[in-house]
């Protein structure tokens, strides 16, 4: 398989190394949940793991709630909701969406707040290594400490300044020794939650969360992290910088960004307001039909939202669920017959292999239904195409003829719920 690793930008063999694939993915801040851009996000990585899993690969999948940061507290500020409850509640939301787009849910589900001990050790680890300081309370990551800092960017000091200060950096912090220092552990303010800790009262920065979680579930080295593509940076960087400096090792082997959602002239996001709700659409379309939707774009390639290709995966969903459904006769299938078939799930597994190239699987599982629907028309027997059209539609993450979600996404997202309550 190949795929495209944002740290080397380029496409690169990917091989499992040891006798799971261990995959990170940034989850959710849990309040406005679950946008187009989430679902985009969180189906591609679905749709990587269950194609791994198919080709006979373990895989050990963990993903994370940001429970504790920024923008949880100013929203609960905003809407006048305890964070813990407004979280809980929202992370809930979340899981009901992933449960309706029959998404495989993770292995380990945790919450910033259930590791802060290990956070903690991880953030004396590096102030022991001298590449963080404490000043008032807080501990600072030293970017001078480091010079690979930021690399998987390709941005220059400047350029990574700009971009930081977009995504929540506070340059004017008097604290700090570097504008472009970031927060490992912040004091505590009034009006916010906090745990004890060496320097006083306060609660974790964002980027030391997914790090350390990172590692406690998934070791010193992930084979594959990934998220938004508006992650790269400083979320993902800062974690590099977190992790490699003390172990002398890749943090990653191979980064994954998944391109951004655009509606309405611009990047669906929070702040403006431009948001699609996947609950919204699956009151008009089936959940078949918004996989298959967002299966029609390549995971690198930015796009926006339209409702005329939606309504053409709705086409294509039920010309699948006809071609799964369709009697056939008793015939035997030919051998053009066969080797037709056999020819569109080597096109299918192919496209997959070529990056996660999901535009390209859709051509071939749409050709081979088309011919399964042709062949049943003449009397042919088409059960093992059937069987072959089910087996990929799996991978995709589509239901088919099935009345709900498989049981394993059910009972698995069910599982982590119980403690969201």
């Amino acid at each position: 398989m190949q795929l495209y690793n944002s740290l080397t930008n380029t496409l690169e063999t990917f091989q499992p190394s040891g006798s799971a694939v261990t995959v990170y993915v940034c989850g959710i801040t849990p309040y406005d949940t679950t946008h187009l851009g989430h679902a985009f996000t969180y189906t591609v990585f679905d749709v990587l793991i269950r194609y791994l899993e198919d080709q006979g690969h373990a895989v050990r999948y963990v993903q994370n709630v940001t429970d504790i940061d920024d923008d949880i507290l100013r929203k609960s500020r905003e809407v006048g909701e305890d964070w813990w409850s407004l979280g809980n509640r929202w992370t809930r939301h979340f899981l009901d969406d992933m449960i309706a787009l029959n998404v495989r849910p993770p292995d380990h589900y945790p919450r910033a707040t259930d590791v802060i001990p290990d956070i903690i050790a991880a953030v004396e680890r590096l102030l022991a290594a001298g590449i963080a300081y404490e000043s008032g309370g807080s501990v600072y990551y030293r970017v001078a400490a480091n010079p690979d800092f930021g690399r998987i960017s390709r941005l220059s000091p400047s350029e990574m300044l700009a971009v930081a200060n977009e995504r929540g950096n506070i340059p004017d912090d008097p604290h700090k020794q570097d504008p472009l220092d970031f927060v490992l552990w912040q004091a505590h303010k009034p009006g916010e939650p906090s745990w004890p800790s060496p320097w006083g009262p306060g609660r974790p920065g964002w980027h030391i969360e997914c790090s350390t979680m990172a590692q406690r579930f998934l070791g010193e080295t992930v084979d594959i992290h990934g998220g938004g593509g508006d992650l790269l940076f400083p979320h993902h960087a800062c974690e590099i910088a977190q992790i490699e400096p003390l172990t002398g090792r890749p943090f990653v082997r191979f980064w994954l960004h998944v391109a951004m959602v655009y509606h309405a002239g611009a990047k669906m996001s929070k702040s403006l307001g431009n948001l699609v709700m996947v609950r919204d659409l699956l009151q008009t379309w089936t959940p078949d039909a918004v996989r298959l939707y967002l299966a029609g774009h390549h995971y690198r390639h930015s796009w926006t939202h339209d409702e005329g290709e939606l309504a053409l995966a709705q086409v294509l969903a039920q010309r699948l669920k006809a071609a799964a459904t369709v009697v056939g006769g008793t015939t035997a299938p030919t051998a053009d017959h066969r080797d037709h078939w056999h020819e569109t799930i080597r096109r299918f597994e192919a496209a997959l292999a070529n990056d996660l190239d999901t535009p390209q699987a859709l051509v071939a599982l749409d050709d081979l239904a088309v011919s399964l629907l042709n062949a049943a028309g003449q009397g042919v027997d088409v059960h093992p195409a059937q069987a072959a059209l089910r087996r990929l539609g799996r991978i995709l993450g589509l239901r088919l003829d099935a009345d709900g979600p498989e049981t394993r996404v059910r009972q698995g997202w069910e599982a982590h719920r119980q403690r969201f309550l």
